[in-house]
């Protein structure tokens, strides 16, 4: 089953998605399986991350803008500077994570959060969830 999740993101950064894959599982009446999650956008990602000092979410965020700076000698200008690096940043962190299913319950630690991770912010996105039964 595949669902699809409206997202507006108000800024770029990094959007706490968990609870939208736990309601996709929910719904789907899976209980043992995977679970994928997916952003069908170039300058967007998904990424796992530990939300419980705010200052790491920081930490994250700043180095992968540390690592693609936006700038403007970019050879893909198409639309802004943003724009061209959010392409870069997304296609290093990725466009899906894949998760198992056990017990009803998605294969996260208990530090662990999914995250939808703008680039090219603010936006109207989607977030993509598929469950897949065994």
């Amino acid at each position: 089953m595949l669902s699809n999740h409206p997202l507006e993101t108000d800024r770029c950064g990094l959007f706490d998605v968990t609870e939208i894959a736990e309601k996709a599982l929910a719904d789907s009446g899976v209980t043992d399986g995977m679970l994928l999650v997916s952003v069908p956008h170039s300058t967007a990602a998904v990424t796992v991350v530990s939300p419980w000092d705010p200052l790491g979410l920081d930490d994250v965020h700043d180095e992968i803008c540390r690592l693609v700076p936006t700038r403007i000698d970019f050879k893909h200008q198409h639309d802004t500077p943003q724009d061209a690096a959010g392409h870069v940043k997304a296609s290093i962190v990725g466009h899906s994570a894949t998760f198992f299913v056990d017990g009803g319950k998605i294969g996260l630690g208990h530090s662990q959060r999914i995250y939808f991770w703008e680039f090219d912010g603010p936006r109207k996105r989607n977030v993509q969830v598929k469950v897949i039964g065994s």
